[in-house]
């Protein structure tokens, strides 16, 4: 780079440094034309898959008859969830999205969701209030502020009608939202009610209200609310799951429901840009290195427990259970969105985009008609996409965000443009001075990392543009208006070109694209030993559509050479990433009597296949693994082949496999692996049983018993169980005794009468933690049947059970010795 060149460049990005404090301007996605061959065909799918299907479902689930119920027209009970309304909303808010593009005309969309407004605004009282499910029931308005999500459900009205608004320049929505906007303002604030909703949603909605209305009454009001959340003055917080603990400004960590923590801090961001709420910055900055230094997963999923579809303590990221809502994920890009705006970091857009394409994206089929709620980073082939759910936010969030994705791509303050995403795609920025420029950009990414910037402009212009480089990127190849650029600045994540740009110039640059080998905190206990492929933005995972081998019984070790190559012929066109892997010959999972000592087996080399992970479950349920075991050691071993698993009853949902799949439980409430249960039958009696190949000595068996009463479910501890062995086909009752530290056998049994005994209920505090079960010693849950017995010479065991009234009972694993 020429000497003057240089300096200019390091000047320009000194100077983005020291204007870092203030905030950037979006440019939004509806002066954004996109043209890309990743999502454009996505946006399609939304178009002509999703938001139909959206439509239909709200249909037949009575969401629609719940607004003609509202209005009078019905007078059949309410259907559904008390927040189903907002489903509604997000659907239409994702419909005026889709009419945005003025070169995709859709008439026939247009007057649906006319039709729909027209349903909406029948249901509206006098006073402005809407909410179908308050005015069908009759329950007293704004009393179960904590719960019902009357607010939660006014927000996605308001943002509807904001979309709509702007796609159309219809105001039949918008008149609606501005009514109901009016009556939560004389209802809500100062003097009035004090309680800010259980779920955060409006106060996104009125800032996004106020900018479009130009008044500033309902920015108040989102600032209300706001400053409200964790207030004890004149009210009783609603507590952590409600992000209502604390205030904002003595938060140290992320904690509660994820979505409504992503909510809540992209809320209180927007509100940094005004000189009022910039001390919040900084609060929000250690937020945010909270959730995502710790707690956030390698596909940008965050939220790891059911439990609370939200956060637990830091490092805690087990894979196999992992919540990562789909809608927390959502939550997360609009975050990020707003922290770079109002910071100017690259940082923050290096976590959009990762969540982006890899935790958002898996929460939508191919087909698009087909959805994940919750989205593990490991799975035995029993997580599969649904059509819908009753609780269904997820489906037309991701309708309503997906066509904003050319929002995210550009920013700008009064001197500098800024480049975050990759798309093939034009826009047109007016920089102060009457400076007009229009950015068109083409790439394929993230298929490769080659990009094009033209720029044009009216007349010569000197102004500053600054590219993302992405995190992952160690290097990039740079060539400005002709001229390679081996020597720049970056700061804050982006390179700085600072010139007087011309028409036609152009910004070529390379951003290289190896497969990285990621690996975990070591506080990350399910990770420890594995890793995760990503190569540019996408996370990939191993299917078992595409191994010979079960996934979960390979081993990728570090020497092992691993190559990419685009398959367009593979799940809509992906780039896959081949090699070998390696997975162990197990002699004892083909026979039992093997020697005491014996050479070990070689490993075989198998074909490994990888894809991206947002997309697997596309093709047949099977098994799936984000994080690959570096050593055979910590691969799932084989199952066993000399025994077959049989009972009176398997749930459609469990598995008579995974008695032997040699996956030991945690705890008895274990629900993160398989297991096989009678559910749901109650207060029966029942028996599973094992039949080997041959006759074998038996010594004893370890049955780890499935009990998640405690967590409200409806398995626990049989009433009575007996264990029984065939011999010369008859089956004989095995005198056992229980292992030191289990329950005492009942006393032996009178000649009429078999041989049982009673099991305790378990203890619903037993260890909850989640490690693989094969960096950690075995457990001891406290549904462990131990028994130890004189050996038999049997071909089969069956243990019968007696089910407690009105509770089931299932098994995690049934060892044998």
């Amino acid at each position: 780079m020429p000497t003057n060149a240089r300096l200019l460049a390091i000047l320009a990005a000194l100077v983005s440094a020291a204007r870092a404090a203030e905030p950037l301007q979006p440019v939004p996605f509806s002066r954004v034309a996109l043209s890309d061959p990743f999502w454009s065909p996505r946006i399609e799918t939304i178009r002509r898959v999703t938001l139909p299907h959206c439509f239909e479902q709200c249909a037949a689930t009575g969401r629609l008859r719940n607004f003609e119920r509202a209005a009078g027209k019905l007078s059949t009970p309410y259907e559904g969830y008390f927040f189903n309304d907002s489903d509604v909303f997000k659907a239409i808010e994702g419909a005026a999205n889709l009419l945005v593009d003025r070169k995709r005309p859709d008439a026939d969309l247009d007057a649906r969701v006319d039709q729909l407004i027209e349903l909406i605004a029948a249901a509206q009282q006098s006073d402005g209030y809407l909410n179908t499910y308050f005015i069908t029931t009759r329950e007293p308005r704004w009393t179960d502020i904590k719960d019902k999500h009357e607010l939660y459900c006014a927000g996605h009205l308001i943002e509807a009608a904001v979309a709509h608004r702007e796609a159309t320049g219809k105001e039949s929505l918008w008149n609606v939202a501005l009514r109901l906007a009016d009556h939560i303002d004389r209802e809500f604030g100062p003097g009035k009610r004090l309680d800010p909703c259980g779920h955060p949603e409006i106060e996104l909605a009125l800032l996004r209200l106020a900018r479009a209305a130009g008044d500033e009454k309902y920015a108040r009001l989102a600032e209300f609310f706001i400053t409200q959340r964790g207030s004890s003055a004149g009210r009783k917080p609603f507590g952590e799951y409600a992000q209502d603990a604390v205030p904002l400004r003595d938060m140290t960590q992320v904690a509660g429901h994820a979505v409504r923590a992503m909510y809540y801090f992209s809320a209180a961001t927007e509100l940094t840009a005004s000189e009022r709420f910039r001390d919040d910055l900084p609060v929000l900055e250690k937020l945010w290195d909270d959730t995502t230094g710790s707690r956030m997963y390698v596909t940008g999923g965050i939220g790891n427990s059911a439990q609370n579809e939200g956060f637990t303590r830091p490092f805690d990221l087990p894979n196999e259970s992992a919540y990562a809502e789909t809608c927390a994920s959502i939550g997360l890009v609009l975050w990020a969105h707003r922290m770079n705006l109002a910071t100017a970091d690259a940082r923050y857009v290096d976590v959009l985009e990762r969540t982006l394409y890899n935790g958002v994206l898996s929460g939508l089929s191919l087909s698009g008609d087909r959805f994940f709620y919750v989205n593990p980073l490991s799975s035995r082939g029993r997580h599969e996409r649904q059509t819908w759910f009753a609780c269904a936010c997820c489906p037309p969030n991701l309708v309503r965000v997906i066509p904003t994705v050319g929002g995210f791509a550009y920013a700008h303050d009064d001197e500098s443009i800024y480049v975050n995403l990759f798309m093939s795609s034009t826009t047109t920025i007016a920089l102060p001075g009457e400076k007009a420029v229009r950015l068109s950009q083409t790439t394929d990414y993230p298929r490769s990392g080659v990009v094009t910037i033209r720029i044009d402009c009216d007349k010569p212009a000197e102004f500053d543009i600054a590219i993302r480089q992405p995190a992952w990127a160690d290097v990039a190849d740079w060539l400005v208006a002709g001229q390679r650029i081996m020597d720049y600045p970056l700061s804050r994540g982006y390179v700085h070109f600072h010139r007087t740009w011309r028409s036609g110039d152009e910004i070529r640059f390379v951003l290289p694209m190896p497969i990285k080998r990621m690996q975990a905190d070591s506080r990350a206990a399910d990770c420890v030993g594995r890793v995760a492929l990503q190569r540019g933005p996408l996370v990939y995972c191993v299917e078992a559509a595409d191994m010979s081998v079960s996934p979960r019984r390979i081993s990728l070790p570090r020497e092992s050479a691993l190559s990419a190559e685009f398959r367009d012929d593979l799940l809509g066109g992906v780039t896959i990433i081949s090699g070998r892997a390696i997975t162990p010959n197990d002699s004892r999972a083909a026979g039992w009597n093997v020697a005491l000592y014996e050479a070990a087996p070689p490993a075989q080399s198998v074909e490994f296949n990888a894809i991206p992970y947002y997309a697997w479950a596309n093709r047949a349920p099977g098994e799936m693994l984000v994080w690959i075991p570096e050593s055979p050691t910590l691969a799932d071993a084989a199952p066993l082949a000399w025994l077959t698993a049989s009972a009176s009853h398997c749930y459609e949902r469990d598995t008579l496999a995974a008695l032997s799949d040699r996956v030991i439980p945690v705890a008895s409430n274990d629900e993160s692996i398989p297991r096989f249960t009678w559910w749901p039958r109650r207060g029966s009696r029942e028996w599973v049983e094992y039949n080997f190949a041959g006759r074998r000595h038996v010594r004893g068996v370890d049955i780890f018993w499935f009990d998640d009463s405690g967590r409200g479910g409806g398995c626990a501890l049989p009433a009575s169980r007996r264990l029984l062995a065939r011999v010369n086909g008859e089956w004989r009752e095995v005198t056992a005794n229980a292992s030191p530290g289990a329950a005492a056998p009942s006393p032996a049994p009178q000649p009429s009468q078999p041989a049982t005994r009673e099991l305790p209920q378990a203890d619903p505090g037993a260890q909850e933690r989640r490690q693989s079960h094969h960096t950690m010693r075995e457990p001891q849950p406290s549904g462990i049947d131990a028994l130890t017995f004189e050996p038999v010479f049997t071909d089969a065991l069956r243990v019968e059970v007696e089910l407690r009234p009105n509770r089931s009972a299932g098994i995690l694993e049934w060892k044998i010795r």
